[in-house]
Order: structure tokens, then sequence, then C-alpha cells
């Protein structure tokens, strides 16, 4: 099985990494930074999705994206948090276009997400890898990833990897 791979930066990558960590189909996430090219290149916290599209399609991924982070405020913290998605080809680009602006209806505000290209990955340190589920009961994850991934519950329930989140299940 063949991998397809994308990049989403916007919020705190501990977040973003456990959003997607926990959907079905998605097989890895590697959390830490990226950059794009021009005005974009320095880097931002973001994660790096490998996914199975016979599993979970990009329309998906972007839609779950937009709705996990605040995608469409343009906030001080938008250098170390750019909201974006950083695409790997020529399809990507198109299809992530496509989909935002189909998407933008459903938003009471203008999407603010930019679309980029892949130019370099940072890793963050071994010690925060994997870092809710490493960690569900810091209050950080309890305040902040854990109401991400109860609205994935309710919103996206049959994307949801249930057996990593299944200490949330019987609070929702």
């Amino acid at each position: 099985m063949e991998l397809t791979k994308i990049a989403f930066g916007g919020g705190c990558h501990w977040c973003t990494e456990a959003v997607f960590q926990s959907l079905l189909g998605v097989e890895k996430v590697d959390q830490g930074w990226v950059a794009s090219t021009a005005k974009n290149s320095a880097f931002s916290e973001a994660v790096i999705v490998y996914f199975d599209d016979d599993k979970i399609d990009l329309k998906t991924l972007i839609e779950i994206h937009l709705l996990t982070h605040k995608s469409t405020s343009n906030h001080s913290m938008r250098t170390k948090y750019r909201s974006a998605i950083y695409y790997f080809s020529n399809h990507q680009k198109l299809e992530s276009q496509k989909n935002i602006a189909a998407l933008q209806t459903t938003f009471d505000e203008k999407i603010i997400t930019q679309i980029l290209p892949f130019h370099q990955f940072k890793s963050n340190s071994e010690e925060f890898q994997n870092y809710y589920q490493s960690n569900p009961e810091k209050p950080f994850c309890k305040n902040y990833i854990n109401p991400k991934l109860k609205f994935l519950l309710h919103k996206f329930s049959n994307q949801v990897n249930k057996s990593k989140v299944s200490h949330l299940i019987s609070t929702t």
C-alpha cells in the first residue's frame, strides 16, 4: 500500500498531531515545523500526514483541518502557527483550492488558510512526539486537545479510530 502525504499547519502541532492521529486511514503523522518558499520560508508549527486515500480522502482531511483550528482568524501568532495546507504535487494544490472554495460556504468568516508548496520539514524532539497519546492526562491535553477530539467524535464519528480516543467516548 502506497501512502499519500500532505502537510497541515494552523495551531499547536501537538493538537494537530492528535487530531490526525485519531483518524481512520491516517497511518502516520510527523510532528514538527514546516517551511514553504518565498515570504513563507520561515518554519511554522505543522504536521505531515501520511494517509491511505482509499480509506480517507483529501477533502475530508482538509475539512477536519479547517474545523479544528482557527482557520478564519488572522491572529498575532500566525508566524508561529501559519494556517496552511502544504502540498507535494500540483494535483494536491488544485484539489486543496477546490475544496477550500467549496467549504467556504459553510463558514461565516473568510477562510485564511493558505495553500503553499511544501519545502522543508524539521521534526520536533522525540520527547514531544506522539504528545497526546503519551500524555492524555496533562492539563494542556485535557483543555485543548480533548475538545477537538470530542468534536471529531460528534461530527466525523465514522472517520475516527475509536481505539485512539476510547477514554473520551463515555464523556461525549
